[in-house]
């Protein structure tokens, strides 16, 4: 795993936590390396110093990271070179997802200033992620934030996961701004059956709100990213749904059909919860066909390569971020190893799937 929270050991631990680019050279909002030592990097961000283990330092340069001196931290925000940086907005959530792997917390920290500066010091024609909790909590916050750095960066392209559950008419004028044509929002849907799906997500009502909020947002034009874990509980009826998101969601832009990652609720709650679609073919296979037919767009996310089927193998994405991806001891010698998926780092094991193994 790359890590993401570096220590380091501030000069001044009073000091308040900031925002900087790591670089080699002094520039405006840089923390610039001043000395390189063998086991220590030095850098310099206007009046404060701090250093980190040599082999952290070279692996940071040209990061954006959240730097507190109380807590002699360093955060990884955004990596130079990643295409996988999501900020976290919030832990709180209004939902109580069965296999959610980030469970959420009462409590928030307002870190909107720190996130608006480091979206501002990204590298160019980045893709930024927003995530929680429930980043509309803070609904507000988060479009001031993506119109302030929307209008001094557009170069700029942000993705934001959303239960979707706090959009009402009042925001469709604003969505039609031109900063919102370069948001897309990973939202997910569980069932075509309102009950499972409420129940999916302990929330009541919330498939009504949800089914309201796709309208609000095609209306305003909107690229939506639809997201459906699959689940021992969803997935015999997931033709159900495939046939449901293509006629009633025929607006969406890709349709992401994910395997679930093994941490937060989901660890505990794995054998009631995982189904493995390697031993159960047909409805992941009915499914795609379905929403393929009638021209929408699906990516497979969390499935190893040999998992599926030889005709669901187009539309396996690369979706598990470079910082907890990782393969099994038995794919060393696999010969689809290099266009696979992988494995979430905490759990890369193929022990959980009846069909899979290398390819050779």
């Amino acid at each position: 795993m790359i890590p993401l929270m570096i220590k380091a050991s501030f000069e001044d631990k009073s000091a308040p936590p900031f925002v900087a680019r790591v670089g080699l050279e002094s520039a405006n909002n840089t923390a610039a390396l001043s000395a390189e030592l063998p086991d220590v990097h030095i850098y310099q961000y206007r009046e404060q110093s701090f250093s980190v283990a040599s082999d952290m330092g070279r692996s940071m340069n040209g990061d954006v990271i959240f730097a507190n001196p109380a807590t002699g931290t360093l955060h990884r925000w955004l990596r130079s070179g990643s295409s996988h940086n999501t900020l976290l907005v919030t832990e709180r959530c209004d939902q109580l997802c069965q296999m959610c792997s980030q469970p959420p917390r009462k409590t928030h920290l307002d870190m909107f200033d720190h996130l608006k500066q480091a979206c501002l010091l990204a590298e160019p024609c980045a893709q930024i992620g927003f995530s929680g909790g429930e980043p509309l909590l803070f609904k507000h916050q988060l479009f001031e934030l993506l119109e302030t750095v929307g209008e001094a960066r557009p170069d700029l392209t942000f993705h934001i996961l959303t239960n979707a559950q706090h959009f009402d008419t009042a925001d469709v004028e604003r969505l039609r701004l031109t900063v919102y044509s370069r948001v897309k929002w990973g939202i997910p849907l569980y069932s075509d059956q309102a009950a499972m799906h409420d129940q999916i997500v302990a929330k009541p009502g919330a498939f009504a709100q949800l089914m309201s909020s796709f309208a609000l947002l095609a209306h305003s034009g909107q690229s939506i990213e639809l997201r459906t874990v699959l689940l021992r509980e969803n997935y015999s009826s997931l033709p159900e749904l495939a046939r449901m998101v293509s006629n009633r969601l025929p607006f969406i832009s890709t349709w992401a059909i994910m395997q679930m990652e093994r941490i937060g609720f989901a660890r505990n709650r794995w054998a009631d919860l995982f189904v493995d679609h390697s031993a159960q073919t047909a409805p992941l296979d009915e499914a795609v066909s379905i929403a393929t037919s009638r021209s929408l767009d699906v990516a497979l996310f969390n499935m190893p390569y040999c998992t599926v089927s030889p005709a669901l193998r187009p539309y396996l994405h690369a979706s598990i971020s470079d910082w907890k991806n990782a393969f099994s001891s038995e794919c060393k010698d696999c010969t689809a190893k290099s266009f696979c998926a992988g494995f979430f780092a905490w759990h890369a094991t193929l022990a959980d799937y009846e069909r899979a193994g290398p390819i050779r």
